[in-house]
């Protein structure tokens, strides 16, 4: 006996030792400290400030439970208390009622998937707000799944179908808002399917009858509608709430083992289905508030388990036969405001027994005080034909109404949309050209376009969104080294992918708290606006403001990425990327001009100081430029103000004058710098503005000279007249003084008509239209890149043919130059005034319409006085 007690003694003290011993691992402790954070340091979980605290042996209540085995957390369930739904949720958060607008939902489920053996997570009014995402499946180990009573909308995620061991989904109280979905039937272990008080919509799909382990299935208080799928082959179904939803059809048959049915108010129609009087384990039926006919099955009243019955409010007509029997376990009958006649059976009747029994509204004989007149009964289905006949009339009538309104409307929106695309092009801008860097909170809440320039390209892009810290560590597997690309004065550069297999480019910035996170949101808002083909696309951000230093925020910038490398790159002799020729090199640079010019002027107040540097000019794999780094004034003055010291200020000696500052931010003459480095190659670059200046000076002037700096690749394939044109405009954007370079619209037209003089070939003799066009298109194609189909058409029939002889091109002047000097006959060579102020994207001058009045992308090239 007394070998029995001591070994008894040993099993329980090793099973209380393996019990003490069982600690989770450091990782997980994290995670669970990074949950608490997340969700705000909830009261619930105040017990896990001690951060020696064993969560495996902590206390449990109902609010709070932990469960682990093996070193892992295995069950987590939190309840809070924000109950409380408010008035009106649009997807934002919501004070008192939801995490706060920094809460991120992406971020939150990427912490809980690190506790990779959870099997049960019960996550029940914490405020947890945002679409659900994807990567919920990563779970793949959950059992039951309860996120009821938060704020998720939104579709209910696919990836849940992949999840093969969850046998509970329960998504009460939330506002997912698009259809049922139709995979629940891959859920092969799924028993418990509760998406309560939501705001679903759709039919209820034909597949979810066949989700053959499934006990209970609740999709209660949506906007459901069309008919109930069949429910018969479900053979372990007991309960069936699908009430309050907009359900339209018949009952069909049901399975037999159901236990409850609750279809009230829905606009079911039909009369009660016979084979209900066989559900033998049924107990509870409530088919209130719908438009069912006929008489009522009497077997429903004597079934051995029934015990609750409600068919009120619906057309139910006939007379029950006083023989019924009714169950012992039947408490509460409700048959009021129906159309029945006749007796009412003595077991509903009786005052002997205990149960309650509402039969008001009817034309019973019985309590005649709350019954109608027989008549109302007997005329109630001519009434019900009459009312529905006067419906459908009235509602016709409103329909007929409504259509005119709208199409009354619509003509009006047209006529005043096209009133205001003309006002907003004559509008001037009020700001200086360094208001980019001053936006105050209104101008940023209320930036408007002048066209819809900010739309081109987004048919193609993902619209901006924020993005997590956690999401971004994944894509650059926390970056690592090897994502790593480059650093420069504005932060490292990180190339990353994301979920759906995207590749993009990370910009990490640390800024000084200048601005709030609201403004800095703003701000960000503000720069995702900037869409066009010729720009990096902002895919989105993330603002992190959780530092150690309080000084600083880290802002990482999500942008599109480009694989093909800069323009410094593609210019450079010595480098691994092949070196355009000129038709391409004026392509890129009509490119740049486009993306300037819509910086400029696609959005009020414009973009300006956009750092145009080769290097931040990237080319695609079709020879297209894409600008980088724009715009990023707005978030920071203080990455210029870092440049300039970098760099210093820069002088430049011009010839017999003395040194004066040159404005590097000024776009314009950046971009004269781009195009002598296009000219010249990227080597002038190393030498320093004041030698690029000066060389420009006493070698551009001369031909001979010009042929002895050209690289020499131009002067292969390139025509004099294309080149002094082009030589003519970096002059002039390389100006000391800012008031004497032209614009950016200028400089745009000569760029085109620069690409429409490029050909080296002799000149043509007088001949139609479309040889002269299939000459001009072969000269284009002696580029590097491919271009598919974005090549400029370089005549149009209107074009007069050229002589044979050319007479020397007259002294090169911009559109805006012409446009203001006294009236003279243009030269054969170049296009006449009137064209050149209709100048747009993808149009040599000799091609234009006027088209002025209807530029949208950013790129109409003049403006006429």
């Amino acid at each position: 006996m007394s070998q029995s007690i001591a070994v008894l003694a040993f099993v329980i003290s090793c099973l209380l030792l393996i019990q003490s011993t069982q600690q989770l691992t450091l990782s997980e402790t994290q995670v669970l400290f990074q949950i608490r954070k997340q969700l705000e340091y909830p009261r619930q979980l105040e017990a896990w400030n001690d951060t020696h605290l064993d969560f495996c042996s902590a206390p449990t209540s109902p609010f709070l439970m932990i469960t682990c085995e093996g070193n892992s957390v295995t069950e987590l369930k939190i309840v809070g208390d924000k109950i409380a739904k408010p008035g009106k949720f649009e997807g934002y958060s919501v004070q008192d009622h939801t995490l706060s607008r920094d809460f991120s939902v992406d971020s939150f489920i990427t912490t809980l998937t690190r506790l990779t053996s959870l099997r049960v997570v019960i996550l029940v009014s914490l405020g947890v707000w945002g679409p659900l995402p994807d990567k919920i499946h990563r779970l793949n180990s959950l059992e039951v799944l309860d996120l009821s009573s938060n704020f998720l909308y939104g579709s209910i995620p696919p990836k849940i179908s992949v999840m093969k061991r969850l046998e509970t989904l329960t998504l009460d109280g939330n506002y997912f808002n698009e259809t049922v979905p139709d995979w629940f039937n891959l859920l092969l272990n799924l028993t418990v399917l509760s998406l309560q008080r939501n705001q679903l919509n759709g039919p209820l799909p034909t597949s979810i009858g066949k989700v053959n382990a499934l006990t209970d299935l609740s999709i209660s208080g949506n906007h459901i509608s069309g008919k109930i799928p069949d429910l018969s082959s479900l053979t372990n179904l007991e309960v069936l709430d699908i009430r309050d939803n907009e359900l339209d059809s018949e009952i069909p048959d049901m399975p037999k083992s159901l236990v409850t049915i609750l279809l009230s108010k829905n606009s079911l129609s039909g009369e009660i289905p016979e084979e209900f009087g066989e559900l033998e384990r049924l107990q509870h039926l409530d088919l209130s508030f719908n438009l069912l006919e006929g008489t009522p099955p009497v077997a429903v009243f004597s079934l051995p388990n029934i015990s609750y019955v409600n068919l009120e409010s619906n057309m139910l007509s006939g007379s029950l036969p006083s023989s019924i029997t009714c169950s012992s376990q039947l408490g509460f009958v409700d048959v009021s405001t129906n159309r029945l006649s006749g007796d009412l059976p003595s077991c509903l009747s009786s005052s002997l027994n205990k149960r309650v029994v509402k039969f008001g509204g009817n034309c019973l004989n019985i309590d005649l005080q709350y019954q109608h007149d027989s008549t109302y009964c007997m005329q109630g289905k001519s009434s019900k034909i009459r009312d529905i006949g006067l419906m459908i009339a009235v509602i016709g009538g409103i329909a007929v109404i409504c259509m005119l309104v709208l199409l009354v409307f619509v003509i009006f929106c047209r006529k005043n949309c096209k009133r205001a695309i003309g006002e907003q092009r004559l509008l001037p801008k009020l700001l200086p050209d360094n208001s980019a860097s001053g936006f105050s909170s209104e101008i940023l809440a209320s930036a408007r376009y002048i066209s819809q320039a900010a739309k081109l390209g987004t048919q193609v892009l993902p619209t901006h969104r924020v993005f997590s810290l956690e999401e971004l560590k994944e894509a650059t597997r926390n970056f690592e080294r090897a994502s790593y690309v480059g650093e420069g004065s504005i932060g490292k550069l990180y190339k990353g992918r994301l979920d759906n297999g995207t590749f993009v480019a990370i910009r990490c910035l640390a800024l000084s708290k200048r601005y709030s996170i609201r403004n800095l949101k703003l701000r960000l808002d503000l720069l995702s606006k900037l869409r066009h083909p010729n720009l990096v696309c902002l895919l989105g951000h993330c603002v992190d403001a959780s530092l150690e230093d309080s000084s600083v925020n880290m802002v990482f910038l999500v942008y599109e990425y480009v694989s093909n490398g800069n323009l410094r790159a593609h210019l450079s002799d010595y480098s691994s990327q092949k070196v355009l020729k000129w038709s391409d090199r004026l392509g890129v640079l009509i490119g740049i001009a486009k993306a300037v010019h819509f910086l400029h002027t696609g959005i009020i107040p414009g973009f300006f100081n956009n750092r145009l540097r080769t290097n931040n000019i990237l080319v695609d794999e079709h020879c297209i430029a894409k600008v980088s780094d724009y715009g990023l004034s707005i978030i920071s003055e203080e990455i210029y103000r870092h440049e300039a010291k970098a760099e210093g200020q820069k002088t430049v000696q011009r010839k017999n004058s003395t040194l004066e500052t040159v404005n590097l931010e000024d776009d314009v003459y950046s971009f004269g710098l781009i195009l002598l480095e296009a000219l010249v190659g990227p080597s002038i670059s190393e030498k320093g503005e004041a030698f690029s200046l000066n060389l420009l000076d006493k070698s551009f002037n001369k031909l001979e000279e010009q042929k002895g700096i050209i690289d020499p690749i131009i002067l292969s394939n390139c025509s004099q007249e294309s080149l002094s044109i082009v030589i003519s405009m970096t002059s002039k954007c390389l100006s000391q003084e800012s008031s004497a370079r032209p614009s950016i619209e200028d400089v745009l037209w000569n760029l085109h008509y620069a690409a429409q003089n490029l050909s080296v070939l002799p000149p043509p003799p007088l001949s139609a239209y479309s040889s002269s066009n299939r000459r001009l298109d072969q000269s284009l194609d002696h580029g590097t890149c491919s271009r598919q189909d974005r090549r400029p058409s370089i005549s149009s029939p209107d074009t007069k043919p050229r002589s044979s002889t050319r007479s020397p091109p007259p002294p090169l002047r911009s559109p805006t130059e012409q446009l203001t000097a006294p009236t003279a006959r243009p030269s054969p060579a170049f296009v006449t005034p009137d064209r050149a102020a209709h100048s747009t994207d993808g149009e040599t001058p000799s091609q234009i319409p006027d088209r002025a009045a209807h530029s949208t992308d950013g790129e109409g090239l003049l403006r006429r006085s």
